[in-house]
């Protein structure tokens, strides 16, 4: 079902954004896993509304609360089940949309495809559904981190047309970097304009999009499928499956296609007793399967689409009317993206290094 995520390391999210709770269901964890609901709670407060002033205002404390699947500290093999309950929901400031189509929301989308929606908020195409995905993914992180020293790391490239000079930064960003401002962009002068142009646009009561960039280091080679499953492929569709992305591009991307051949093939070296190769404009994955070298790819976010400006769209009926946000939101989304992102980079990894072991390193024949 399209709620569900994952072939072996498999999440199903649930909730709505102004429901009682959000939250998810992994099924295939590894049993003998040390977890504690304190290893989810850091990737959750890094997600969670109402951290600074360039967030939403929404007031949610993200607790989580592991549920199943967890037993004296230790997983069990079994299907874990995380809730996180939703304290500060205002589903009275969406009665308007009852009736009328938010501009560039998946509200007539959804009305067309059920029939009916949940107007408030936006239900299930609200990008609180994350939450549950930011908990799944920490446990997936800490599988990575035991089992082969995985570090993931994203950050905020660009908001609008501000962004880090191309290549930078040029070392792995320690998560303190990231962190030591509100929009989690490692450099502090590109942060501080940053800032400034969201705290500007908020005030007229617009939104601003921009990129986000992940890196990720010391996967093995021979993660990924050479086909339909391969691992940027698989990528693609974790970053793509977020709210308001609108692009993904690995490695060289677009920039990729004004090289020649010659300019842009890696070439394999030998380096720390290793193959590895001289240049990484593949991103780290060949044929769509990892090849050691690191991994990186880019995520294009568009604008809120909820902004406090007059807008024109029609009603239920398809007459004409005019539409003026309400609520609280975002009026920038990728601060709180960073640890989304990071999050459904671990579910991939996760899923593709147990399908790698199940397929090659259980038989030996």
């Amino acid at each position: 079902m399209p709620n569900t995520f994952g072939k072996l390391f498999t999440i199903s999210t649930w909730g709505e954004s102004h429901g009682a709770a959000v939250g998810v269901v992994i099924d295939g964890c590894p049993p003998r896993l040390p977890l504690a609901e304190a290893d989810i709670q850091v990737d959750l407060d890094r997600r969670k509304p109402g951290q600074s002033a360039i967030t939403t205002p929404r007031k949610e404390p993200d607790r989580v609360e592991i549920l199943s699947g967890v037993f004296e500290g230790r997983t069990t093999g079994a299907p874990i089940s995380m809730l996180v309950r939703n304290t500060d929901a205002r589903p009275g400031a969406y009665d308007e949309i009852r009736e009328k189509f938010r501009p560039s929301h998946a509200d007539f989308a959804y009305q067309m495809k059920y029939g009916f929606r949940d107007y408030r908020g936006g239900g299930r195409s609200s990008a609180r559904e994350t939450v549950g995905r930011v908990a799944a993914g920490a446990v997936a992180r800490k599988i990575l981190s035991l089992a082969g020293s995985v570090e993931i790391r994203a950050f905020v490239a660009r908001i609008q047309d501000i962004g880090l000079k191309p290549g930078t930064p040029t070392h792995f960003p320690t998560l303190a970097e990231v962190d030591a401002t509100p929009v989690r962009c490692p450099d502090p002068a590109t942060a501080a304009a940053m800032i400034r142009r969201i705290e500007e646009v908020r005030a007229q009561g617009d939104s601003v999009g921009g990129v986000i960039h992940c890196r990720v280091r010391g996967v093995p080679p021979g993660l990924g499928e050479p086909a339909f499953d391969r691992l940027e492929a698989d990528l693609a569709k974790a970053m793509l499956s977020l709210p308001a992305t609108k692009g993904f591009e690995i490695g060289s991307g677009f920039a990729g296609t004004l090289l020649k051949g010659s300019e842009h093939n890696d070439a394999y070296v030998t380096k720390e007793g290793r193959v590895g190769t001289a240049t990484n404009r593949s991103g780290g994955v060949q044929g769509g399967i990892s090849d050691g070298e690191e991994i990186y790819f880019a995520v294009a976010f568009k604008p809120t689409a909820t902004i406090m400006k007059p807008q024109a769209t029609v009603d239920v009926a398809g007459k004409p009317t005019e539409l003026t946000g309400k609520g609280r939101h975002d009026p920038c989304v990728l601060p709180r993206a960073v640890p989304i992102v990071e999050a459904m980079t671990a579910l991939v990894l996760v899923d593709h290094w147990m399908r790698n072991a199940a397929q090659n390193k259980v038989f030996n024949f």
